[in-house]
């Protein structure tokens, strides 16, 4: 039986309502009693780093589901001055963060890292370490979790950690000099099963006792057909940031099914062809309620039994 339990939570903006609505149901089914309680690492990005932290702060599936559902909205708020401010995306980001602010202030208040009742990986980019050294000063990815050790960020305020892995470069402005974590890993679980091997961990276990449970956010069917594709920075501007995001979150998931073999899962689902949901598809909440509640989860019910509760 398994003696440590990953849970993993894609990025994807508004779409964190999918993998909510997921575990939703999951938690719902008798038979997984418990299942999520028993979880020892929850790693998220950016929409998945919001609901690990919310998760490890104990609060409700169905709160965390209403954020998305009531202030999705608000969050993505694009006004008409702020177009006019930014020219129109052209010379800065989409949206404020202000409410985001908001509303991660009025769900985790002052907690720290070291206050949350589970063990968390959170994924963001640090755009400047501030080495005092100019041959060592460089922008590089940053972890936030609150394990024992010198590097810890315990004391990092949980709503500030949300802010830093959520800034999402040209949807949302940088917070502290941190971007979204999902510009390298939009899919943390990989992340998280290295986190598993820190040998300052005591009790570490053996890759034979970790379980993997990783959740995306939904995929879009997006290709580019031409053979050849002589493209400036103005024709990838467009495509980038998916296809970066796609490709982090497929590797990663290559990495953890070879490593771990049938003690990791996914459930990755896919839209329809001709689907797109972006990250602020806001007027889509009730079409991704509607697919989340489609997706069959036989074959993951199964997995938690087996793999995840040893029954």
């Amino acid at each position: 039986m398994a003696t440590f339990r990953i849970l993993s939570l894609d990025g994807g903006g508004i779409r964190g309502i999918i993998p909510t609505i997921l575990l939703q149901r999951l938690n719902a089914d008798k038979s997984l009693s418990g299942w999520l309680d028993s979880v020892d690492l929850i790693a998220g990005t950016s929409t998945g780093g919001l609901i690990a932290l919310g998760l490890a702060n104990k609060v409700n599936l169905q709160d965390l589901r209403n954020i998305y559902e009531a202030k999705g909205p608000k969050v993505f708020d694009d006004s008409w001055l702020d177009n006019l401010v930014n020219l129109g995306q052209v010379a800065g980001a989409q949206y404020d963060n202000k409410n985001l602010e908001k509303e991660l202030k009025s769900l985790f208040g002052q907690t720290t890292l070291a206050q949350l009742k589970k063990k968390v990986l959170i994924t963001s980019f640090d755009l400047d370490n501030e080495s005092e050294n100019p041959d060592e000063r460089s922008w590089k990815p940053k972890v936030f979790h609150n394990f024992p050790g010198d590097d810890s960020d315990g004391a990092e305020f949980a709503y500030k950690v949300g802010l830093y892995t959520s800034a999402a470069p040209t949807f949302f402005p940088s917070v502290d000099g941190y971007v979204d974590g999902g510009v390298y890993a939009n899919n943390p679980s990989m992340c998280a099963l290295a986190q598993s091997q820190d040998r300052r961990i005591g009790n570490r276990p053996g890759l034979d006792e970790v379980v993997l449970f990783s959740l995306g956010t939904g995929t879009s069917l997006i290709y580019i057909k031409d053979k050849r594709v002589d493209w400036g920075y103005a024709q990838w501007a467009k495509p980038l940031v998916s296809l970066m995001m796609d490709g982090v979150s497929g590797i990663a998931h290559f990495q953890c099914r070879t490593i771990l073999g049938k003690q990791y899962h996914r459930i990755a689902p896919v839209f329809p062809a001709g689907v797109s949901l972006p990250l602020d598809a806001v007027d889509r909440v009730p079409d991704m309620v509607r697919f989340a509640n489609s997706i069959d989860l036989t074959a993951t019910r199964a997995w938690i039994k087996k793999y995840w509760l040893g029954k």
